[in-house]
């Protein structure tokens, strides 16, 4: 089997996206990870709909018993570091932020997206639940939607699809997508293959992928500098 990329490793391809100054809003699982790998000299400012602004990374297993604070959590209940500037704003506020526009980034989990950038990412199949928090006003008005995700499923189906077949969080709405195997960037005219991970082929991407992927004329290998 193919090795694939590591959560990790897709967080750190996330990062290099920000620039310095960008607000920046982070949604559960492998986006969570992407404030530990911001390069050194980029300052962004992590905003949470639970009305906390400008705060540190979260906080990692190894720091757990220092630095966890059960009444300093983000949306998705995790522990978050304290950061000199941080502020707390009332939670309609933090919302008003989102719908005004005034988030640069968010980057969030994917079910699945479609070849036209819809995505769906809180109702798993076949549960009939699901809970669709702050990811639909996120999707919706934030200027730069990424999603991190694995390639395909546990079973091997791909998530990248022709038309997602669960429950939409927003359409239309992505602008890159960021997998253990691949970089793609959604474009008017379909999805564009922009980078491709270590020992991967643009044949063997494609295979497990349902839409018909672009071939940029600058692919390159995955990219972490």
């Amino acid at each position: 089997m193919k090795e694939r990329l590591s959560r990790e490793t897709i967080a750190m391809r996330i990062a290099k996206e920000f620039f310095d100054g960008a607000v920046v809003n982070l949604g559960i699982g492998i986006p969570t990870l992407v404030s530990s790998f911001v390069p050194e000299g980029i300052d962004v400012i992590y905003h949470s709909e639970n009305g906390v602004v400008g705060f540190g990374p979260v906080v990692t297993a190894d720091e757990m018993t220092a630095k966890a604070d059960v009444d300093f959590v983000n949306a998705g209940g995790q522990y978050l570091s304290p950061k000199a500037g941080m502020c707390f704003v009332n939670h309609a506020d933090a919302f008003l932020m989102v719908r005004g526009g005034h988030v640069d980034f968010t980057v969030l989990g994917a079910i699945e997206i479609s070849g036209k950038g819809d995505l769906a990412n809180w109702m798993l199949p076949g549960r009939g639940v699901g809970n669709i928090g702050g990811g639909m006003d996120l999707a919706f008005n934030v200027k730069r939607v990424i999603c991190a995700t694995e390639h395909t499923t546990r079973d091997g189906k791909p998530k990248i699809v022709k038309q997602c077949s669960v429950a939409l969080t927003a359409p239309k709405c992505v602008n890159l997508i960021v997998t253990d195997i691949a970089v793609i960037e959604v474009t008017p005219k379909g999805l564009r293959l922009k980078e491709y991970a270590p020992g991967w082929t643009v044949d063997e991407i494609q295979a497990i992928t349902e839409p018909e992927l672009i071939v940029s004329p600058e692919l390159k290998e995955y990219s972490l500098f």
